[in-house]
């Protein structure tokens, strides 16, 4: 089992999630978050409001996998994800400890 954790531009989220719908992903969590990268100090424009590098929006998705889809989900991914720009997120995989989800 893989867990992804996708950091992503706000208004790329669905086209993501839209990428993800036929595989088989076993748990999925999404959320706001903020942050910066290698744009720091840039000044840009999100929905009409200009936003100072330190922070700027993000959405992070969380989501498990199995190991044999975890490449093919990366690649749709980052496919859904890619504008060209700085900026357009990050995908950090990592392998898990356990090879099924509890619940309870």
């Amino acid at each position: 089992m893989r867990q992804l954790i996708v950091v992503v531009k706000p208004f790329k989220a669905q086209a993501v999630l839209e990428a993800l719908a036929d595989l088989e992903i076993e748990d999925c969590i999404i959320r706001d978050a903020r942050g910066f990268g290698r744009q720091k100090s840039y000044l840009g424009k999100y929905l009409g409001s200009e936003y100072e590098g330190a922070f700027l929006p993000k959405v992070e998705i969380v989501l498990w996998v199995h190991d044999d889809l975890a490449e093919q989900t990366v690649q749709r991914i980052m496919k859904a994800a890619r504008t060209g720009r700085i900026g357009d997120g990050k995908i950090f995989v990592v392998q898990t400890a356990w090879p099924e989800t509890l619940g309870f």
